[in-house]
This record gives C-alpha cells, sequence and structure tokens, in this order.
C-alpha cells in the first residue's frame, strides 16, 4: 500500500484512493457540463428573441405588446430567483433544478408553438420563470460539490457561458429567422435541456439538508409584488407611460409600500425567504451594493451596441452579433483567468477592484464612438469592457458563498443575483431615458431646416435601419450622426456610474477562502459580520492504524484524504480534491453528499 501526505500528518490513503479521485472529478466535470447547459438555457434565452421579434410581429401581430415579450420573461426570472433559492436550501437541488428545466422547456415548446401575442408572452413568462430557477440551481450546486477554495475555476465558466450567450443569441436568433423559422428560437432549446434533465438525473447527488420546513408565504408574496412593481415601473417608465403618469407613480408607491411590508414580515418569519441577516454581513451588503452598480453600468450601456452596429454602421442583425465577438472574447478570457487564479491564491478582493477599473475604461472608450469609427478600434474598446465585466460578477457570488454558512447558501447567492438584476434594470430604464431625451435634441439640431418624410417622427421614436436606409442622403447623414451622438453621451454617462462600483469595490471585506464546503471558518466570522454563524471546531483526528481498518473520522476543517478511500464504494457520492490544503499541503480530499 502506498500512502499519500494528507492535510492531517498520520493519515493512510489507499493506493485506490487516487484512482477514485480521479474517478470523481471526472463525475464532476459531467455535472459541470450540465449546469453549463442550464445557465446556457437560461442566459441565450434572455438576448435569442430580440432579433425575431420584427418578424415575430409580423406573424402573430400586436405591435403594441411587443416590448411584453422581453418584460414577461425579465420579470418573471428577477421576481422569482430569491424563492428558487430559498426553496432550494429547504429541499434540496437536484429537484428544483429539475423542476426549472422542465418548466423552461414546457414554456419553449408552447412560445413556439403560440399563434397569438398574449400566448407568446404568458409563455415567455413561463420560461422566464424555469430561468430563473436554472441561473440560481447552477450556482447554488456547484457550491454543494466544491469548497470555495477551487470554486473559481468553475464559476468563472459560468461567467463565460453567460458572456458567450449575450453575443451569439442575437447572432443566433437571427440565422434561425433568415434560414429556418422565429419559431426554432424557442425549439432549439429542447435538446439542450433535454441533455441537461437526464444528466443531472443520473450523475447529481440529491441533497436535502431539512426535514421540517415552514415556508414564508407572506413576505414570497410581498417580496414578489414588490420587485414586479420595480421591474414594470423601469420597464413601462419613459416608453408605454410617461415617467409623471399615474401608472409610473403608482408603481413606485406600491413598489414602495410593498418593500416596507416586505422587512416587516421577514423581521416575523421562521424562514424568511430573504433574512435580514445577511444585510448584517458586510460581505453580503458590499457585494449587492457592487451588483447593483455594475449591473446598472453594464446592462444600461451594453444594449446600445448592437443599436450602434445596426443603425449607425448599417450592419445587418447576424453581422452585428458577430462584430460583438470582441466583448464575448474579452469576458471569456478574463472570467476563466480570474477563477484559475483564485483557485490558486485564495484571494478574491483584488479581481473586482481591477475589473471594474477595467470596465470603466472600456466605457470611457465606447464613449468616442463615431459612424467613422476604425473597426479594430471599436473591436478594442468592446474587449476592453468584456474583460473588466468578466474580472467581476462571478467573483462576487464566489465572495459570498464563502462568507455565510452552508444552509444559507441558495438564498444567499440568489440575493446578490437578485440585486445584479435589479440594477441592470434600473440601468436599462435609466440609459434609455437619457438616450431617447438626447436623440431628440441632436436630430432637432443635426436636421435643421430639413423637412422630414411623412410618418417619420422628429424624435426619432419610430426609427429603424430599413427606414435610415430609405431616406434621402441628407437626411440619413442626419439621423446616423445624431444617433451616433446620442450613443455617445450614454457611455459617457455610464463613466461616472463605473467610478462608483469601483470605489465600493474597496469596501469589499477580504476573507480567506474555505478549504471545505459546508463550514464557516474563523476568518469568514470576523471579517463578514453579524450574520456569519460560529465556527465549527474541527475534531480530533487520530492517526491511522498501520494495517488496513476503519477509517478516521472525517474533519470538516481539513478534508481528510482517507474520505477518498471510503467513496470508492459509494457511487452517489463525489470528491472533490483541494488543490491546496489550510495548512499549505496538498493531496486533500473531501466527501460530498
Amino acid at each position: 500500500m502506498t500512502q499519500a501526505q494528507a492535510s492531517t500528518p498520520g493519515v493512510e490513503v489507499p493506493a485506490d484512493a487516487s484512482a477514485a479521485q480521479v474517478a470523481d472529478k471526472r463525475r464532476l466535470w459531467i455535472i459541470m457540463g450540465a449546469l453549463l447547459l442550464g445557465i446556457l438555457l437560461a442566459s441565450l434565452d434572455q438576448t435569442i428573441v430580440s432579433t425575431a421579434l420584427p418578424t415575430i410581429v409580423g406573424d402573430l401581430g400586436g405591435a403594441t405588446h411587443l416590448s411584453w415579450v422581453v418584460t414577461a420573461y425579465l420579470l418573471a426570472s428577477t421576481v422569482s430567483t430569491p424563492v428558487w433559492g430559498k426553496l432550494g436550501d429547504l429541499y434540496g437541488r437536484k429537484i428544483l433544478f429539475q423542476v426549472s428545466i422542465v418548466l423552461f422547456l414546457v414554456g419553449s415548446v408552447l412560445a413556439g408553438a403560440c399563434t397569438s401575442m398574449g400566448q407568446l408572452i404568458g409563455f415567455r413568462a413561463l420560461q422566464g420563470l424555469g430561468g430563473g430557477g436554472l441561473m440560481i440551481g447552477a450556482m447554488t450546486i456547484i457550491s454543494d460539490l466544491v469548497p470555495p477554495r477551487d470554486r473559481g475555476r468553475y464559476q468563472g465558466l459560468f461567467g463565460a457561458v453567460f458572456g458567450v450567450s449575450s453575443v451569439i443569441g442575437p447572432l443566433l436568433g437571427g440565422l434561425f429567422v433568415d434560414h429556418l423559422s422565429w419559431r426554432w428560437v424557442f425549439y432549439v432549446n429542447l435538446p439542450v435541456g433535454a441533455v441537461a434533465l437526464v444528466v443531472t438525473a443520473l450523475a447529481l447527488p440529491a441533497t436535502t439538508n431539512r426535514i421540517k420546513h415552514v415556508i414564508d408565504y407572506l413576505g414570497t408574496v410581498l417580496l414578489a409584488g414588490a420587485t414586479t412593481s420595480l421591474v414594470l415601473l423601469t420597464s413601462l417608465g419613459g416608453t408605454t407611460y410617461g415617467w409623471g403618469s399615474p401608472e409610473i407613480i403608482g408603481l413606485g408607491v406600491a413598489g414602495a409600500v410593498l418593500l416596507v411590508a416586505f422587512v416587516f414580515a421577514e423581521r416575523r418569519a421562521v424562514e424568511p425567504v430573504l433574512p435580514l441577516s445577511l444585510f448584517r454581513n458586510r460581505v453580503f451588503s458590499a457585494a449587492g451594493a457592487i451588483g447593483f452598480v455594475v449591473g446598472f453600468a453594464m446592462f444600461g450601456a451594453i444594449v446600445f451596441l448592437p443599436l450602434f452596429l445596426q443603425v449607425v454602421k448599417g450592419v445587418d442583425p447576424t453581422e452585428s452579433g458577430l462584430q460583438m465577438l470582441p466583448v464575448m472574447g474579452g469576458l471569456l478570457l478574463s472570467s476563466i483567468i480570474s477563477g484559475r487564479l483564485i483557485s490558486q491564491w485564495g484571494r478574491y478582493k483584488v479581481f473586482p477592484i481591477v475589473g471594474t477599473a477595467v470596465m470603466t475604461i472600456g466605457l470611457f472608450l465606447l464613449s468616442f464612438i463615431s459612424p467613422d469609427i476604425a473597426t479594430w478600434q471599436l473591436a478594442l474598446s468592446m474587449f476592453v469592457l468584456g474583460v473588466g465585466i468578466g474580472s467581476v460578477m462571478q467573483v462576487l457570488v464566489i465572495a459570498v458563498q464563502n462568507s455565510v454558512d452552508h444552509r444559507q447558501m441558495g438564498v444567499a447567492t440568489s440575493g446578490a443575483t437578485f440585486f445584479r438584476s435589479i440594477g441592470g434594470s434600473f440601468g436599462t430604464a435609466v440609459f434609455g431615458a437619457i438616450f431617447a431625451n438626447v436623440l431628440a435634441g441632436n436630430i432637432s439640431e443635426r436636421l435643421a431646416g430639413l423637412p422630414l418624410p411623412p410618418g417619420l417622427a422628429a424624435s426619432g421614436a419610430n426609427i429603424s435601419p430599413k427606414v435610415i436606409d430609405a431616406l434621402p442622403p441628407a437626411i440619413r447623414d442626419g439621423f446616423v450622426q445624431a444617433f451616433s451622438d446620442s450613443m455617445q453621451t450614454v457611455f459617457l454617462v455610464a463613466v461616472p456610474i463605473g467610478l462608483v462600483a469601483f470605489a465600493l469595490t474597496w469596501l469589499l471585506p477580504e476573507i480567506r477562502m474555505r478549504h471545505t464546503v459546508d463550514t464557516v471558518s474563523p476568518a469568514v466570522d470576523d471579517a463578514a459580520g453579524p450574520a456569519s454563524p460560529a465556527p465549527v471546531p474541527p475534531a480530533p483526528v487520530p492517526p491511522a492504524p498501520a494495517s488496513p481498518a476503519p477509517a478516521a473520522p472525517e474533519s470538516t476543517a481539513t478534508g481528510i484524504a482517507a474520505a477518498a478511500a471510503l467513496t470508492a464504494a459509494a457511487p452517489t457520492a463525489v470528491v472533490v480534491v483541494d488543490e491546496e490544503a489550510a495548512d499549505g499541503s496538498s493531496g486533500a480530499a473531501k466527501r460530498l453528499p
């Protein structure tokens, strides 16, 4: 029998342990593939529909409700995010992840077969409900399998997939519309989702942490109502209704009242859907604030890039998707690299600091866009923006997960994601209002004295690439320049918001990354704040006997390598090998549920 030095001296590890670790590592990557497919489904459907909307309206009608096709998905996924996280903590994440896949696939089938705009909006909401569970499920399932110290390399891939989907979504949507049918925008989800469902059913271990459950129905309803009001306010304000209209004011008042009622309800709830104690955790509070501001700047500004490419540069939707590949490349690169470095160094704070700085530089570079901007200059600016975004988003999730007890993993993860989504909704609304107001003034300035064709609004509200192509040269050039000037303003306004995010990152506490899945280290208890539970002292580990004998008790603090031998005969267990043990040694293994 050979011996391997574990994190605890004197513990012998059978030779078969190495093979068991390799096999379980392979199984972990199979599970990881299914989780990545879930992330791909949820994130892709946020963008793939955009290029198909004009064709969908031409087929189903209902142009006045066009924005609801996107809003319904966004609303359902955002509202359901905290609920999915809490239910995962209560009932186990495997079953809820599978339920999310089924809901998403059923919504996809029905959306692809719909015959009216009303049906499509309803089925998009069903898709969004499943999509919210997919996003949170994937990020929390990996936290059940991998300790925070090694989690960066895996969650970096989540961020990479999210970035890839944001770029290839419009590209695939254009390809399906041009060569198949807009209905394939939804049908394409079926084979991908089926694979994810089968793999998770076979490979993912079931985890259930509790027996008795008390559902916070009141808190869930109040949070859903408050979130719905805020998302509708940001989605409809300045577009469907004016900001001073009774509808928008009513939504704002309703959101504020429901939010206050939610706070009072959570103070009395036995199992709160979003525990207020989390906000006393300084890591959670800082990450939530950073995520909100980064989402505000990122989503609020990046949505204008396809518009710039199609309206100002005059490319078709498919070409605009290809030209946004630099954003994807930068995000993909920085997500993977930052994740690996976090696993090696055991530190994360530097990445949000550098990431927000680089993101702000990218926004500043994009403020110089113009109709005659060189292709390489535009690509470089987008690449820089992507690098900054990829260095921030998933790192914040890792920081939050590292600062809370495992029993709160789902609700903490969903909370961090929730604030980012809300920030994106507000950013899109605010930047959209800024763009619309500035555009009207720029059009008046650029087209002063020129007669507009019948049916063309001076505000540019009904402008599109096809309409611009049909305009007389003098008017077309004026509209293009007005659009370009307005987008410069949007990106320039985003710069100080990026600086706010940069300043907030310095408030993020640096906590030593844990080497175990189910305990909170003393460093977490000291730095995270009152919300963190007291650290669990490690159990003493006696030396292993020289002859084969029952393995020593597992230590939750060190992850004894002898546990690997036990997992060789347990096909439902997953072993994750720590790259470096807490004391600096290597070869420690952790047996997971």
